[in-house]
């Protein structure tokens, strides 16, 4: 008969992204996002920064598409999966799908990524290439490339114009038709995304996602119009990370100097697994009485466990964190607490984030000075 030695339990996983609080400002797939987000453990905020507004009874839309039926292009260039999908559900809508299918299936039909592709399948066609990148640069020079003088080429857009797109083909010879088939608008309902660009420009939280270019930019507008941009954009290049998809949905951001970071693959579980790795290494390790102390947005992992904070007790916690070891002194600290905190509100903020925390221990009473984090010895010699 053996006998079994019992094993410890294993210590608790915390998720990557307990105690942060990320943003998500995407108009499609958003419920998808945020549940992805909050499966990594994050506190999610969510707000559509953009409208998508299908142009099925456009007039335009309608003429380009005939006259593309009676006179079909020699390249066709599907942008998005929604866009093209779009386009051919409202041709059926007026009873010119098909013929709109059949002219197309004379022409050289390009992807610009792999919902595109996925459409154009769809649609029973097929693709004659599609860039590993996703870019829509990509897809002009493989055009320049093979040379397009004389060619008809159809591209639908993606929500707004692609003026230096179409003008480097048509300098190149080309004969460009554009396929508005949706555009980009502010949301119905600005009121969640005004009150997401006051928790962002209120430092209410700790990453923001974007996952088109137009929500990047209409983010920006709308806190132009509220005369919040310059705060938003301060919050950006400072302590909120601005969290891409991809380059293309960086570059409003990049215009004005914003830093931002995205995945390899421009894939929305790319950009998820991306932020775990970015976010929670912004935060040191910081070794104090005997514990390992991580802060987060709004808690602090001690011994990897997730200790919730308020907003003062965390700006407290943030500010002894800010020089670890060194005395923060009871006047300093006086100003994390508001401005109605009188002098012994220090002391009483300060036992309520001993209590908090779960060890008296770790935050150190330096008499008739004030206060600093018990950083090991180790640590201080560093």
């Amino acid at each position: 008969m053996t006998s079994s030695v019992p094993t410890a339990p294993a210590p608790p996983t915390t998720a990557p992204l307990a105690g942060f609080t990320v943003a998500v400002t995407a108009a499609r797939r958003a419920d998808e996002l945020t549940a992805l987000l909050r499966r990594k453990g994050a506190e999610v905020v969510a707000a559509p920064a953009l409208r998508i507004v299908p142009l099925s009874d456009d007039q335009r839309l309608a003429a380009v598409s005939t006259e593309l039926t009676r006179r079909p292009a020699d390249v066709v260039i599907a942008t998005t999966g929604i866009g093209f999908r779009g386009w051919i559900e409202a041709c059926e809508t007026w009873g010119m799908a098909e013929p709109l299918l059949a002219a197309m299936r004379g022409s050289r039909v390009l992807a610009r990524g792999p919902k595109a592709k996925g459409a154009i399948r769809a649609a029973g066609l097929n693709e004659e290439w599609s860039p590993p990148s996703e870019s829509s640069a990509e897809v002009l020079d493989y055009l320049l490339d093979k040379g397009v003088e004389g060619l008809r080429v159809a591209i639908q857009l993606h929500g707004e114009p692609l003026p230096d797109f179409t003008a480097a083909l048509r300098l190149a010879g080309a004969e460009v038709v554009e396929v508005p088939v949706y555009r980009w608008t502010q949301p119905a309902d600005t009121a969640p995304l005004d009150r997401l660009i006051d928790t962002i420009t209120g430092g209410g939280v700790d990453a923001v996602t974007f996952t088109s270019a137009p929500a990047a930019a209409g983010l920006l507008q709308r806190a132009h119009t509220l005369d919040q941009r310059s705060a938003l954009v301060n919050a950006l290049r400072g302590d909120v990370l601005a969290m891409c998809v991809g380059p293309v949905t960086a570059r409003p951001l990049m215009a004005h100097d914003i830093p931002t970071v995205w995945p390899q693959r421009a894939r929305i579980g790319a950009q998820v697994r991306k932020l775990t790795e970015e976010l929670p290494a912004r935060f040191p390790t910081l070794h104090v009485a005997g514990h390992r102390l991580r802060l987060r947005g709004h808690a602090v992992l001690v011994d990897g466990a997730v200790h919730a904070l308020s907003p003062t007790l965390m700006r407290l916690m943030r500010e002894l964190a800010r020089r670890p070891g060194q005395v923060r002194d009871r006047t300093h600290l006086l100003t994390c607490l508001g401005e109605d905190a009188d002098a012994h509100a220090v002391e009483t903020a300060v036992a309520r984030l001993r209590t908090a925390l779960g060890d008296a221990k770790i935050i150190q009473t330096v008499v008739k000075r004030g206060y600093r984090l018990a950083l090991d010895t180790d640590e201080c010699s560093r």
